[in-house]
């Protein structure tokens, strides 16, 4: 017989609240990976352009993050007006709904009008963020409220991880999927299957969203105009400072990022099945590897993390360059997704140490404002820069040509990021009294206990040795 789980919170309520919460990370991330991890293939399907893939990974986030601010203004007015009766939960799913209807159109209207298939596709995904931008501060706001700070980042790694793995599987379902109705030449309705199942899985998510526990908040908004609070926010330096690390390094990110689907179906012609291989595998190593730096994240703090994941994110997009190898770009997504895995755990940790319960909700509004905007510059120049930068590289008179036209993208993307990486990471402050511990000794605290991401290290290890 089972032994019972230890509860996540000595109240009842809020255990039970942060189950079904994950029981939301779940079934959330399960859309992304049926869903939102084929948008980029969705687009080459219907034959987009670099530019117009740089778009599609531009316009929708920066569109729908500023739908924060007036989430955040909403759900302000609504807490003045009825201050005993917490609104967060209810924004919450409202948004959860308009993500779970759009992916039904997205996925139907470029069948009905297909010389407005990219346009349609665009407009339908900046709905598609939209959706979740408008609960997330508010989502912020609760999870802050309800997770104990001594169990921020293990709750937050596990939750991740589930995540995670619901995403992969449901990466590895629909790419099979897509497998499989290619062979038979019918990949348009491999598409229809996999958004309509994603559709179903944000439905779900939102039930559970909908039995979570809102308690009034722990510091509840000043009851000042929501300019003024805004404003007020704005002055903590801490956070902004933060934020401005993480935003260049969103458009660093956001150079190349975006056109790594595109390298791989378009110039190498991967068949689906191995676009889901690839991609799975920088998600499976996420799995394998997010619990320990949960760990590490509570007992040595985040700036640690941030720090070491930082000298190791730069070198990602130049990786792509050396070789096209499906084995050898199976090994960089692996080291992509042990470096992604403690980055974005521990940014994620950073923000809820920054922002002080009574404003979180507009901080956490302004911070993921400033991150999409990095997006969508990062995407935007990036996709400029993979239809004017030179296809072959010249040196004394000789020249050979690129396999890729974006590789000049992926380099840049590398220098932009080195660049971010020395300009803000000296900066950032620990806020939380932890262990100290040497950047070396945190990767053997990781490596000795993940198999995997031990062989990364040892095979670049061996590389280095040799002369």
């Amino acid at each position: 017989m089972a032994r019972p789980s230890p509860p996540l919170a000595k109240d009842p309520m809020v255990d039970r609240s942060l189950r079904h919460s994950l029981r939301d990370g779940i079934f959330f991330s399960a859309m992304i990976g049926t869903a939102e991890n084929y948008f980029s293939a969705f687009a080459v399907f219907l034959r987009a352009s670099t530019a117009q893939v740089a778009w599609l990974a531009a316009l929708p986030p920066v569109l729908a993050a500023f739908s924060q601010l007036g989430s955040a203004w909403l759900g302000h007015r609504l807490e003045a007006a009825r201050p005993e009766q917490p609104q967060r939960r209810r924004l919450i799913v409202i948004g959860a709904l308009l993500q779970a209807f759009v992916l039904i159109p997205l996925a139907l209207l470029p069948l009905a009008l297909p010389e407005l298939a990219l346009p349609v596709l665009i407009t339908c995904a900046v709905v598609y963020y939209i959706g979740p931008n408008l609960g997330s501060p508010h989502w912020g706001s609760l999870m802050g409220d309800l997770v104990p700070e001594s169990r921020r980042g293990r709750y937050f790694a596990l939750r991740t991880r589930l995540s995670s793995l619901a995403n992969f599987s449901a990466l590895l379902g629909a790419g099979l999927t897509l497998h499989a109705f290619d062979a038979l030449g019918k990949t348009y309705g491999g598409f229809l299957v996999i958004f309509f199942c994603a559709a179903a899985f944000r439905l779900t998510s939102a039930w559970h969203l909908l039995q979570m526990y809102d308690p009034a908040p722990k510091a509840p908004a000043a009851k000042k105009a929501w300019g003024k609070a805004l404003k007020s926010a704005l002055g903590q330096t801490s956070l902004l400072r933060f934020s401005l690390f993480y935003a260049t390094m969103q458009a660093a990110v956001a150079l190349a990022s975006p056109f790594f689907s595109l390298y791989m179906l378009r110039d190498l012609e991967f068949s689906y099945l191995a676009f889901m291989v690839n991609t799975a595998a920088s998600m499976g190593v996420q799995f394998l590897t997010l619990s320990r730096w949960g760990r590490l994240s509570d007992l040595f703090g985040n700036r640690l993390i941030l720090g070491t994941t930082g000298l190791l994110i730069p070198l990602l997009p130049s990786l792509w360059v050396l070789s096209p190898n499906p084995l050898y770009l199976l090994l960089v997504q692996a080291i992509s997704g042990l470096a992604w895995a403690g980055f974005t755990l521990s940014a994620t940790n950073s923000v809820f140490d920054l922002t002080p319960p009574e404003s979180r909700r507009n901080l956490m509004a302004v911070h993921n404002v400033l991150a999409a905007l990095g997006v969508f510059v990062g995407a935007t120049l990036g996709g400029w820069l993979g239809t004017v930068l030179p296809t072959t590289v010249s040196v004394g008179g000789a020249s050979w040509p690129w396999l890729s036209p974006l590789y000049g993208v992926f380099l840049i993307s590398t220098v932009a990021r080195l660049a971010v990486v020395f300009a803000f990471l000296p900066q950032l402050k620990e806020l939380r009294k932890v262990r100290p511990m040497s950047r070396s000794g945190l990767i053997f605290r990781v490596t000795r206990i993940q198999p995997l991401s031990g062989m990364v290290f040892e095979v670049v290890g061996r590389f280095r040795r040799k002369p």
